[in-house]
């Protein structure tokens, strides 16, 4: 069968979140039953992350199989047709080897969060940033982030259902920038591992923002992550601020 892979953008917050749930409306469902007005048969695709509720996508990526052999772009454009008018679009789509795998093929994983720092309400961001009324501490923060980078024993920050056989992970990348936005700021971080724990990103922020507001010393990351314990966290943030933004393999399917 014909394997293509798929590039995803999506607005996490109509969905329980990308898993295929009974009766729930998933991301994957979505696409799912969009595939399935093109061959009427059960799809499963699988994609190389599974975000949570409320969690956008600039670029998830997944595979399927097709019966027939498709064009790429006449593929693309008939699910884009059958997903509206669902917040979901694919954005890209280039036939593969059989071998390619959207979740084990993957080398990295990139985040984007988002906070919107600003009094007035978002109106044009509302459901796609954390905001808060409160400036934060750039440098502190940057200074606490450093802690987290390389391979760590990440208990502290994984969810308690988490399901990955360990708690161990590499950190290879985590940078936060300041950006100008209308009536305040954005702080925008930028995450990268090979492979996240559940909850890892969102409780990394919440624990960084505890630092930009001086609640915790930049110091008091290190005690956080050798406590090796989930009530050492600080608090998890929002779903709404967190992008799936990018994935890396050996070879960009879709170059």
């Amino acid at each position: 069968m014909p394997r293509y892979a798929l590039k995803i953008e999506y607005h996490g917050a109509p969905f329980v979140g990308w898993q295929r749930q009974t009766n729930l409306s998933s991301v994957q469902g979505a696409i799912e039953a969009a595939l399935a007005r093109l061959e009427p048969r059960t799809h499963n695709i699988v994609a190389a992350g599974r975000t949570d509720a409320g969690v956008h996508a600039l670029a998830q990526v997944a595979h399927c199989d097709m019966a027939d052999d498709w064009d790429p772009f006449r593929l693309s454009e008939a699910l884009n047709y059958h997903l509206k008018p669902q917040p979901v679009a694919i954005l890209d789509c280039k036939a593969v080897p059989d071998d390619f795998h959207a979740r084990f093929s993957a080398l990295e994983r990139r985040y984007l969060f988002r906070i919107l720092s600003r009094r007035a309400p978002a109106v044009h961001s509302a459901g796609l940033v954390w905001q808060i009324k409160h400036h934060l501490d750039l440098e502190a923060m940057r200074e606490a982030a450093g802690i987290l980078l390389g391979k760590h024993d990440f208990t502290t920050f994984r969810s308690t259902v988490c399901q990955a056989d360990s708690p161990v992970k590499t950190l290879d990348h985590l940078t936060i920038a300041q950006v100008e936005a209308p009536g305040g700021v954005e702080y925008h971080f930028d995450v990268r591992a090979r492979s996240f724990l559940h909850n890892q990103v969102r409780s990394f922020v919440g624990s960084l923002e505890r630092v930009g507001t001086g609640s915790w010393q930049p110091q008091d990351m290190q005690k956080a992550l050798d406590a090796r314990d989930r009530a050492a966290c600080g608090p998890v943030c929002p779903p709404q601020g967190l992008y799936l933004a990018h994935v890396g393999y050996p070879e960009d399917p879709f170059a």
